[in-house]
């Protein structure tokens, strides 16, 4: 039996074909270094890197592609945004709902730079009053900081309202698009967004090691890069570039994982965000309707699936997260994803701290057939427990 993948908000799978024969193609066609070398090869490389700047850029309503950064993954370019931008004294506001990614950066400079943090509680369905965030703004407040959905409730946070409330006060506004680039749109012009951090490997369909973090037009000037080296650029100089967007990507750069971003892109545009983001929603509604009529069973997160992405957290009474996964995966072939998922703060937020919930990712590659095999199963393992 092939396995019902519901793991999604951790990693899509599988990827669509015109991802992996991208991967293929930009191999077998040279795989020289980009900005490395004029030989056709090198040129090549450089012109995939480039072509999946500009797709980004048009995703996300980015006007210069050059304002686009490539990372390993969404973690670096939140460490890039938050370490290379906040200084000794000054103060952060983040909710209650955020990833380790933004906690534990946020943390090390608490200890280390005597940064001030205002971590805004969030309701227990995971959503958030943009006018506690309002209300916490200091005179040193330097950096706002929100995830623009939960990876353990699914809760799509006020973004909109937030960027205009951050632009009118002069703060800097950075979002953690992990769980929603690719899923959900996203313009950063018209969202107010100063900085934001996206994933290759998630609603993108790109593959693992790919990402990016976007960095408004004079920001550049007041964040220092993570590292320093080899840019393939202005070589004579010993001392790092300081223009966009070789300041932050020192190292020879992951074309063959890009070459498959720029076509996992390409298929986003192709069937639409919003197609994809109708059959998610279709998918998380029918699990939620079937869910809700079995014994024993609690749901977490917004009541509604209109602010919410397609991620469903759950527990069964008198089971451990780990105890439920584990049946899932050895019984009934249905992989999913059990414990903190990185995100203990969250979990705190919906009471769900230490035991943890069973996370459901839903994707475009799911199927009903498959939810209604999964509302089975669970139906049959809370009998049994």
């Amino acid at each position: 039996m092939n396995p019902v993948y519901f793991d999604n908000a951790a990693t899509t799978w599988p990827k669509p074909k015109e991802t992996l024969h991208s991967m293929m193609q930009s191999q077998k066609s040279g795989g020289g270094s980009p900005g490395r070398s004029a030989h056709r090869s090198s040129i090549e490389a450089a012109r995939i890197i480039y072509d999946t700047r500009e797709a980004v850029a048009q995703l996300f309503g980015v006007s210069d592609p050059c304002r686009v950064v490539f990372t390993k993954n969404a973690t670096e370019a939140l460490n890039i945004a938050i370490m290379g931008l906040l200084k000794k004294g000054d103060h952060c506001i983040t909710s209650s709902m955020e990833h380790n990614s933004i906690l534990r950066p946020l943390r090390f400079l608490e200890a280390t730079r005597n940064i001030k943090i205002s971590l805004v509680s969030a309701h227990t369905d995971g959503t958030i009053d943009p006018s506690l965030i309002e209300k916490s703004l200091r005179p040193k407040t330097r950096l706002l900081i929100l995830g623009h959905a939960s990876n353990v409730t699914g809760t799509i946070a006020p973004i909109q309202e937030v960027g205009a409330m951050a632009r009118k006060h002069g703060v800097h506004f950075l979002v953690d698009a992990a769980q929603t680039a690719g899923s959900v749109p996203i313009d950063v012009e018209s969202m107010k967004i100063d900085l934001l951090a996206f994933t290759g490997h998630k609603s993108l369909f790109g593959p693992q090691g790919t990402g990016g973090l976007y960095i408004r037009e004079g920001m550049d000037t007041c964040i220092v890069p993570l590292m320093a080296g080899g840019t393939g650029s202005h070589s004579e100089f010993e001392e790092q570039p300081d223009f966009m967007p070789d300041k932050y990507e020192s190292g020879t750069p992951n074309t063959i994982g890009l070459a498959g971003l720029s076509a996992g892109i390409a298929f986003i545009q192709k069937k639409g965000i919003e197609t994809i983001r109708k059959k998610e929603r279709s998918l998380l509604k029918y699990f939620l309707s079937g869910l809700r009529k079995l014994p024993d069973i609690k749901l977490y997160g917004p009541a509604g699936i209109a602010d919410r992405i397609a991620v469903a957290s759950f527990n069964i009474e008198g089971m451990t997260s780990s105890e439920v996964a584990f049946a899932l995966d050895e019984k009934y072939d249905i992989l999913c994803r059990p414990g903190l998922h990185c995100a203990p703060a969250a979990h705190r937020t919906i009471g769900t701290f230490p035991r943890g919930t069973v996370r459901f990712g839903f994707g475009y590659y799911n199927t009903f057939p498959q939810v209604e095999s999964a509302l089975k199963a669970l139906e049959e393992i809370a009998q049994r427990k």
